[in-house]
């Protein structure tokens, strides 16, 4: 079933790159062509090495939160996960995928199944959290700056965004700190499964949720102990965003431009494209992402200089990591 899942969302995101590139290209194929043969290839490197200092951040921050309970996991490790994440990630809507792989690898590592989700989920949420962060710093310099025309659409949108990635931060709150309300949820779950004769021991199996539970909310705390461990995984995470945000910039600067619009500037629009392509449900947020770059990166370039940094960019922040993350599962493990 999941190889059969796993399938459609490949040849969904075969299909929705297909229809992306029709509707970019369409227009003014030779030019943009033209464009994308004719960048600087040393800004274009720089690009990609804006991707891999991410997956370095990124993989620093797994490695401090796992240190707190397996001192032998070393950060190869974490950036083996970080990269093999990557595949996980751009092959399912809301890359939902890569945290269960993540969990899997820690496993692997010697950490236990519940400090291993609790490691995952505190990754997530300090991760949420710089993002929220870099939105709000956008919205602000936006209101302050006058940045982008306004756009009802494209406004409600943001909000959407913001409302959505902040649901995810508290609900994983609950989830990591709430051991009553986490209890209550599990309680009714196993009883509406034993009336429904899918649990058969109903004590035995609340028991052992019970100690689950515990085991998780053990670690959590544990975790959060730490505040400078904590504080660490988020500049770590702010750091890596605005690696991964400025590239747009280096890409311009490909093509000859460095003055259409600044490095501040184009970290605050790809805080904003960010913001709306974070939940749409499509393997690598395909289609909004685009939308959203083409909308507001389209205030300060158009034509076929917009379109071919809008497909340089999504190939060097998606497509480059799915391809090494790819190739990363498929190499022999050296651990």
């Amino acid at each position: 079933m999941k190889k059969f899942k796993s399938k459609i969302n490949v040849l969904l995101l075969v299909f929705v790159t297909i229809v992306v590139l029709y509707f970019s290209l369409k227009d003014d194929f030779s030019s943009i062509i033209d464009q994308i043969v004719n960048i600087n290839v040393w800004y274009l490197v720089i690009a990609f090495l804006m991707v891999i200092f991410y997956w370095l951040l990124r993989s620093k921050a797994v490695s401090i939160f796992t240190k707190e309970f397996k001192r032998k996991v070393t950060y190869w490790s974490s950036l083996q996960m970080m990269i093999r994440t990557q595949f996980f990630n751009a092959i399912t809507p809301f890359a939902t995928g890569g945290q269960p792989y993540q969990v899997y690898h820690l496993i692997k590592d010697g950490i236990s199944g519940t400090t291993a989700t609790s490691i995952i989920i505190q990754n997530f949420i300090v991760y949420q959290i710089a993002m929220v962060f870099m939105g709000c710093v956008a919205v602000v310099s936006n209101r302050l700056l006058g940045l982008f025309p306004r756009s009802s659409l494209l406004s409600r949108l943001i909000t959407l965004g913001f409302i959505i990635n902040l649901l995810v931060i508290v609900i994983l709150f609950i989830v990591a700190f709430s051991r009553k309300m986490n209890k209550k949820f599990v309680h009714l779950g196993i009883k509406i499964l034993t009336k429904l004769k899918l649990v058969k021991d109903k004590e035995k199996k609340l028991k052992e949720w019970d100690e689950y539970i515990n085991n998780f909310h053990s670690s959590a705390k544990t975790l959060l102990s730490n505040k400078w461990h904590f504080a660490a995984t988020i500049l770590c995470n702010l750091i890596a965003l605005a690696c991964l945000y400025s590239i747009p910039y280096i890409l311009l600067c490909a093509t000859g431009d460095c003055v259409s619009f600044d490095l501040f500037t184009a970290i605050i629009t790809s805080a904003y494209v960010m913001l709306i392509g974070s939940f749409v449900p499509m393997p690598g947020g395909s289609g909004g992402l685009e939308y959203g770059f083409v909308s507001f990166y389209g205030t300060f370039i158009t034509g076929s200089k917009l379109m071919a940094i809008m497909l340089l960019w999504r190939f060097v922040t998606y497509y480059f990591g799915m391809i090494v993350g790819a190739i990363a599962l498929n190499m022999k493990k050296v651990d």
